[in-house]
């Protein structure tokens, strides 16, 4: 039987790399799957990708008013959530001088307070046995330049993690978080990081990473799907990473 017979999971950020990854692992373990994006004609192009039950919805990560609108239609069409996958996110590279305001709220805008707030407008259609699963980073324990303010909303979002996970508890509900290290994703080309910044950066990093090579999103997708399946089912208030050693050797 598949791990994710008849559940309903929400993966945000789907439209590509570790998102989709993880959409397209769920919707092969029987889940209905609910996927996100902000681009509706990168929404579209899914649907040849893609087999299974499945809906497709734009959503703005750090809106809350779209966080609403998402869970309002998922419920519409499939019922009570069982699986939320916070996994929309923004990658910064600048500096202390090159860093603004204005990056600061983008920033924590989209990595945590469009996560927490998506569970709050959740939470009242969550099953019993749920599992939310937030995508954070082992930057949050190992310091790179020019990412305090990336580096810290993920550090954020590992002290949700433990917070909700009390919370949410008593409901039977898990809360648990996946700590990437180097991906081969594209979060890394978007959002103004120039491009030598990112060279110079993914250079260096095989050389750092005991297993000597950077992750896949489907590396990435296991493992969130061991955390919503119910072979995670004693796991919460965790931090997975999935990093090649980077953070721990």
């Amino acid at each position: 039987m598949n791990k994710l017979e008849g559940k309903v999971a929400i993966v945000t950020g789907a439209t590509s790399g570790i998102g989709l990854a993880t959409a397209k692992k769920y919707l092969e373990e029987g889940a209905k799957v609910v996927l996100t994006g902000r681009s509706q004609e990168k929404l579209d192009t899914l649907k040849d990708e893609l087999s299974g039950e499945y809906l497709l919805i734009k959503a703005e990560a750090s809106s809350i008013k779209d966080s609403q609108a998402l869970v309002e239609k998922t419920i519409e069409a499939f019922g009570n959530i069982d699986v939320l996958f916070l996994n929309a996110g923004v990658f910064r590279l600048e500096g202390i001088n090159e860093l603004t305001e204005e990056i600061y709220d983008e920033v924590y805008d989209i990595n945590v307070k469009g996560p927490l707030f998506t569970v709050k407008t959740a939470s009242e259609y969550l099953n019993e046995g749920a599992s939310i699963i937030f995508n954070t980073s082992i930057v949050n324990v190992k310091g790179f330049a020019g990412m305090a303010a990336y580096a810290s909303s993920k550090a954020a979002l590992r002290s949700l993690t433990r917070t909700l996970a009390a919370e949410f508890g008593p409901k039977g509900i898990r809360v648990n978080a996946i700590a990437p290290g180097p991906i081969d994703t594209p979060i890394y080309g978007k959002h103004n990081v120039p491009q030598e910044n990112v060279d110079q950066m993914a250079s260096g990093l095989p050389s750092m990473v005991s297993l000597g090579r950077f992750g896949t999103a489907e590396e990435i997708a296991s493992t969130a799907l061991f955390l919503a399946s119910s072979d995670g089912s004693y796991i919460t208030g965790a931090e997975i990473p999935v990093d090649g050693g980077l953070a721990q050797v």
